[in-house]
């Protein structure tokens, strides 16, 4: 879930700041702090993007390990087949690509 933390490195990535009892201490005295409204902007802004990328996370955890995806290619050169595109193309349309 995405908090103030990641919203305040995305808007303002080199100020200086503390959280101190759940509450915003900006010690910055050159950039201004955001106001609350653009805080929570941002972190609507930055969990409909972590959320679109659902499904490259999903296929992540999904596709054959490396070691698994050689031994597939390996076997796929001997014997003329195509088990790893195979295995690939089922992820693939599992989980498609959304928002893009």
């Amino acid at each position: 879930m995405i908090g103030i933390t990641e919203s305040l490195l995305s808007l303002a990535p080199t100020a200086t700041w503390a959280i101190r009892d759940n509450e915003l201490e900006w010690l910055d005295e050159t950039q201004t702090q955001p106001t609350d409204a653009e805080i929570t902007a941002e972190i609507s802004r930055l969990q409909a993007e972590y959320d679109s990328k659902q499904y490259a996370r999903d296929r992540a955890e999904a596709y054959p390990s490396l070691a698994e995806q050689a031994d597939m290619a390996y076997w796929d050169r001997q014997n003329g087949t195509t088990t790893l595109d195979d295995a690939i193309s089922a992820v693939k349309t599992t989980y498609p690509k959304t928002g893009v």
